[in-house]
């Protein structure tokens, strides 16, 4: 018997899938239609590492088992080459980003060609390639047509290494998530895409989706929805009038003070002509400082009076005006009126020595001799009773909520208002590698009369699109708040599309998230020049039933491509509201020290050499066995022998086995026919790898025939799609194991021990914190132990008292302290 020898195998079947066409993926009428996708990659200089790969291993077996099941299937591939993280390695390695970027994909393209995938590379797209921008350039300027995009020059978070403008969604605790940098805020011109107009559609919507719950959560509160009050109050001894935002005005009868944002544009004019003006500006200039430079730790407050005295209309008398640094100008109005029952206002009242004045307090008369005494901070607004105002007092605040915002709405004291967290997306980059802006700033007017104003900003007409990026020398940021582009005359002087007049050409690119915001849907027809998707096409492949990717994404990029997607549905350009049914956030592989892959680290892990030594087969088979899926798990050098075992095990078996044995019958085939078949579709891979242990074990043991080993192979071939196909192809079957029908069970009245395991999210006080397996159908007592005796429960649960544990059958796990 030869040996198995995984380099001469794999290369053999790559090339001849190529050749064949074997994953040409088309939509063949009587099938139904499976789209599996996950996230194009950012081709970076460094390469693919493991962690990377774990998502396209588990899409591609999930991809291979439908076809098997007799779908269409879509599971495509391409590039994300656009924006700062590619011009940034640019810029260091002093090569053109477009040269970079082309080097990196065929890096990239060669790394997943020796892993086996069965992406249909005819449908490649990159978002650098004119023939796709083009039609990011035009979604845009439907956009721009209906409204949705503006010209803004209102401060904005700049990076000053990047030296760009960015959005809310590309920081991480006040710094750039790219470089590190802390933002500082800057008024420059830029392009704004009204997101912020979808909000609610975006909150809403969320409920039709089959996406994990904390997924959801994550979602919520980055939109951050907050319906409460605006109250309107004169600074007393001036003429201004100054708006404060409440979402919880359920106790706004406890207000004593007031706190203002440092950099909110209204305090210069607050604080002009008290007694020590020059001082308090020190002071906000050292507050602003800090919140940029340095940062506060958690819980840190700090601040300086005003001066000021805002009049209270509710009775609460003059209320002190503050500047405090927890204060966000870009929430709410930036003013905000506080009381003994926020946290955060108890803990600066108690620095500053500002009286407070309680209002709700616990059910419990025990404790509340406690609240009313200022030993802590009482901010249940659900279950607290409200002592004012007196003529609604004595109930909740969830309950009196209603009343008392009648009561101060109807009193003219304040008006409704619903906020949101999210903002409007900053879409200008003020660099060089991105997709041009199409639009054009006309000055100069036709009018026979000579009169002065010209069109303003004009729209690229569609003949003229793609607007390409030139090509340029010197492509470093330069700093200004202009893009590179402002440099290059004969790329920018143009004729006005409407009057012929003199004009410009808009210099400023989009971000790295535009070409991501709609790629889905050309995977489905990417080589229409006519449109970005036909929409019969368009109808017949949508929504993306699965779709695979980092949890850094949650707030970015799937709330971007939501939005985009709604507003394409709008135009009637696409027939779904929604662009994926289900989300996946897929957990990260660490390196050996447990830590995140990391360049700086040094601790990644190339998968060509684990490929050249062991075979894809066997990496793709270790990446899945390794752990649940959506688990972060580390990695190990020394264990990855155990699947290359299990392979030539495979191997040796089939190698060796006669056709005319006798064979397993039975359930002893079935049960795991089953077993693997719902844990792929659980996508609980390391479980159905588990299984397929199992029944090598059993085949093994007993005398296995040719009907035995077909099944096995193909329950293995999604996971091991080369070994599979060599040894399918050795006992003389005709056509791909991968177009082969998946195996059926015949005998389905199965021991009970084959039922499935679902995988739980475990959240504690309204935050996922981790997640258990358990057996379809436990019952309640035996999940909450089950949840209860969890290591990381339990360590988020030291020094807290249980209140309560809510299952939600085949859902989450609610666990609630007091």
């Amino acid at each position: 018997m030869e040996p198995y020898d995984h380099k001469s195998i794999e290369g053999k079947w790559q090339k001849l899938w190529q050749e064949q066409g074997t994953y040409k993926q088309e939509l063949e009428g009587g099938k139904d239609k499976c789209y599996v996708l996950n996230e194009f990659p950012y081709p970076s200089g460094e390469g693919l590492h493991v962690g990377h790969l774990r998502g396209n291993i588990g899409t591609d077996i999930y991809s291979r088992y439908k076809r098997m099941k007799g779908f269409s299937v879509l599971h495509p591939m391409g590039w994300d080459a656009f924006g700062l993280p590619a011009e940034n390695y640019a810029i260091k390695n002093k090569v053109h980003p477009r040269i970079a970027a082309e080097k990196n994909v065929a890096n990239f393209k060669s790394q997943l060609g020796k892993l086996g995938f069965d992406f249909d590379w005819s449908r490649e797209v990159n978002t650098t390639d004119p023939a796709y921008y083009k039609w990011t350039q035009w979604i845009f300027l439907q956009m721009f047509k209906k409204g949705l995009a503006y010209e803004s020059n209102e401060p904005i978070n700049w990076c000053p290494s990047c030296q760009t403008g960015l959005a809310n969604e590309d920081l991480e605790d006040g710094k750039c998530e790219r470089c590190g940098s802390v933002v500082e805020k800057k008024r420059i011109r830029q392009w704004v895409l009204a997101i912020t107009k979808y909000a609610d559609r975006l909150l809403e919507d969320l409920e039709e989706l089959d996406w994990p719950e904390h997924i959801k959560e994550m979602q919520r509160a980055w939109i951050g929805r907050s319906d409460g009050l605006i109250f309107s109050a004169k600074v007393k001894d001036t003429n201004i009038e100054v708006e404060t935002f409440s979402a919880h005005f359920e106790a706004c009868f406890a207000d004593t003070f007031v706190v203002i944002a440092p950099d909110h544009p209204l305090l210069a004019k607050l604080i002009v002509g008290v007694s020590n003006e020059e001082e308090i500006k020190n002071k906000i200039d050292d507050i602003n400082i800090r919140r940029l430079k340095a940062g506060y730790k958690e819980g840190e407050v700090d601040g300086v009076f005003t001066g000021r005295y805002l009049d209270d209309p509710l009775g609460n008398g003059h209320l002190p005006i503050w500047v405090a640094n927890y204060a966000l100008s870009d929430y709410g109005t930036g003013i905000v009126k506080c009381s003994a029952h926020d946290p955060r206002d108890f803990a600066f009242a108690a620095k500053f020595e500002i009286p407070l004045k309680v209002v709700l307090v616990p059910k419990d008369e025990k404790l509340q001799e406690g609240v009313k005494t200022f030993k802590y901070c009482y901010s249940d607004f659900k279950n607290g009773i409200l002592l004012e105002p007196l003529n609604l007092s004595g109930k909740t605040g969830q309950e009196l909520r209603e009343s008392i915002a009648e009561y101060v709405v109807g009193n003219g004291w304040a008006r409704r208002v619903t906020m949101y967290r999210l903002r409007d997306w900053v879409f200008s980059r003020q660099r060089y590698w991105g997709e041009p802006i199409p639009l054009i700033h006309c000055g100069k007017s036709a009018r026979p009369d000579g009169r002065s104003g010209g069109c303003g900003v004009v729209a690229v007409p569609d003949s003229e699109l793609p607007v390409k990026l030139p090509e340029v020398e010197h492509y470093e940021p330069t700093g200004t708040g202009e893009s590179p582009l402002a440099n290059i005359d004969e790329w920018v002087n143009v004729k006005c599309p409407k009057c012929g007049g003199e004009a410009k050409r808009e210099t400023n690119t989009m971000p790295q998230w535009a070409g991501s915001s709609w790629y889905w849907l050309r995977y489905m027809d990417p080589h229409n020049d006519k449109s970005f998707v036909d929409k019969k096409i368009e109808k017949a492949w949508s929504p993306v039933d699965l779709y695979v990717g980092g949890s850094e994404h949650t707030t970015r990029h799937l709330i971007y491509a939501r939005f985009w997607h709604k507003f394409l549905f709008d135009q009637d350009l696409v027939s779904t509201k929604e662009p994926f049914t289900k989300r996946l956030n897929l957990g990260l592989i660490l390196g050996a020290d447990g830590r995140k892959i990391s360049k700086r680290l040094g601790n990644g892990v190339n998968p060509n050499d684990i490929v050249d030594r062991f075979g894809a087969d066997t990496l793709r088979l270790y990446v899945m066995f390794i752990g649940p899926f959506i688990d972060s798990v580390a990695w190990n050098d020394d264990a990855i022998i155990g699947p290359r075992r299990f392979l030539e095990r495979v191997w040796r078996l089939v190698k060796t086995t006669s056709a005319k044995t006798a064979g397993v019958k039975g359930f002893g085939v079935d049960k795991y026919i089953k077993k693997v078949s719902q844990d792929i579709e659980a996508l609980k891979f390391n479980t159905a790898v588990s299984e397929l242990m199992k029944l090598l074990n059993e085949l093994e043991k007993s005398e296995t025939g040719n009907s035995e080993i077909k099944i096995f192979l193909k329950l293995l071939s999604p996971f091991a799609p080369h070994l599979a196909e060599e040894l399918w192809s050795s006992l003389a079957e005709s056509g791909s194991v991968h177009l082969s029908e998946w195996p059926e069970v015949q005998n389905d009245d199965l021991e009970k021990s084959t039922s499935g395991v679902i995988n739980l999210p475990v959240q504690i006080d309204g935050k996922v914190r981790d997640s258990i397996f358990i057996e379809d159908g436990a019952d309640e007592e035996s999940v909450r132990n089950t949840a209860l005796q969890s290591p990381t429960v339990k360590k988020w649960l030291e020094g807290k008292e249980l209140a309560k544990v809510v299952y939600v059958p085949g859902r989450i796990v609610n666990v609630v302290t007091k």
